[in-house]
């Protein structure tokens, strides 16, 4: 285990560069290995198959949604974003001849660089793309209410809409099958207290901060969600966690074949991701996502720790690239420099604050009191 004769309460794993700055979840073994490690062992355990398995899986799935969408326009859907995962999971789909409606999800962030990644992929492969573009006074006054909040996870905005846009859509083209491209081997490991993708936390927030009555952000009525539920027919399948993922190799492949180009950081295809993760987080909330993301490779046997520390030690943000963002986010949030400076060192709130279970009769009446 790692100790810090600066700060006697600090700790690092022994395995991992995981630490309990800004992490109050996080534990230790008598080893010193932290609690992440034996819950992406545990999660490998669960849902990653390897060789032969995994292989006869994969093929398995890829014959069902064939067979499934004989007849129709679409076999399946994927998200796109112009990231490294779902990049390769187009790719993936393109080899095994299925066809795909990439559907890209637009909340007005995107950088030119994920633009042309995503024009490359459906290019390349052939597939049709469906942009959902959001509506941004909306966004932004959703997006403001999390800033108004003091909470984390300003990023819940988007990833709770992207997930509602892209089961809305399947729903309404009866697409049976979606392709994600979570997995565990890269992106598992993230302490809960930096997250809450909890659409009643969305609502109890926007209601108590939000100045717009919502009508176009694409959140289901909570009656429905709990039919679609019950009802829906489509299956998610994550196809990265049944085949060899090595997240090196896979950006050599996605470069020489679909003309993709790092961004230089995990998400950060979105100007404020980059913004949010780069500034917003490290400074305000103590959290460097690295660490996380670090970690998960190590733990899957991607890099070492010596690599990690090496990784940690580059500049999070270079100067002139957070300058130039930090003017633009800024203009397009209408935020004043001076109000910006308080925010990031104002309070800390917890999302806990804000109701994310909600029965069914007290989150209608939230929904009706946010939506118009």
């Amino acid at each position: 285990m790692v100790l810090d004769n600066n700060n006697p309460n600090y700790r690092q794993c022994s395995l991992s560069v995981m630490d309990n700055i800004a992490d109050p979840d996080i534990t230790f073994d008598e080893n010193g290995i932290c609690n992440y490690y034996f819950e992406y062992l545990e999660a490998e355990k669960q849902h990653v198959l390897k060789g032969e398995a995994g292989e006869k899986k994969y093929n398995e799935i890829i014959a069902k949604i064939k067979a499934d969408g004989r007849g129709k326009k679409y076999d399946c859907i994927l998200g796109v974003s112009g990231g490294v995962d779902s990049t390769y999971l187009a790719y993936l789909a393109k080899q095994a001849g299925l066809r795909v409606l990439c559907v890209h999800f637009d909340n007005g962030w995107n950088s030119e660089l994920a633009v042309k990644n995503i024009q490359n992929i459906v290019e390349k492969c052939g597939f049709d793309l469906y942009t959902y573009v959001i509506d941004w006074e909306e966004f932004k006054d959703i997006q403001l209410a999390y800033f108004k909040a003091n909470v984390i996870d300003i990023e819940a905005v988007t990833d709770i809409a992207i997930s509602n846009v892209v089961n809305r859509i399947a729903a309404e083209k009866k697409i049976k099958h979606v392709l994600s491209g979570d997995n565990v081997v890269t992106e598992y490991t993230l302490p809960k207290a930096w997250t809450n993708k909890n659409s009643s936390n969305l609502l109890s927030i926007q209601k108590e901060f939000g100045t717009l009555r919502l009508k176009k952000y694409p959140l289901i009525h909570p009656i429905l969600r709990r039919i679609y539920a019950r009802t829906t027919k489509f299956e998610v399948w994550k196809p990265l966690n049944l085949i060899v993922y090595d997240k090196k190799e896979v950006k050599k492949i996605i470069s020489k074949e679909l003309n993709w180009i790092d961004y230089g950081g995990k998400h950060y295809e979105s100007v404020f991701t980059r913004f949010y993760q780069g500034y917003i987080l490290p400074k305000k909330f103590k959290v460097d996502k690295r660490k996380a993301h670090l970690s998960n490779l190590i733990f899957s046997g991607q890099i070492t720790k010596e690599e990690a520390h090496e990784e940690l030690k580059k500049e999070i943000y270079p100067n002139d690239l957070f300058n130039k963002d930090l003017e633009f986010v800024l203009k397009k949030l209408n935020f004043s420099a001076a109000s910006f400076e308080a925010y990031i060192h104002g309070p800390i709130v917890l999302h806990s604050q804000f109701n994310s279970s909600l029965k069914i009769t007290d989150e209608l009446k939230t929904y009706y009191s946010v939506f118009r």
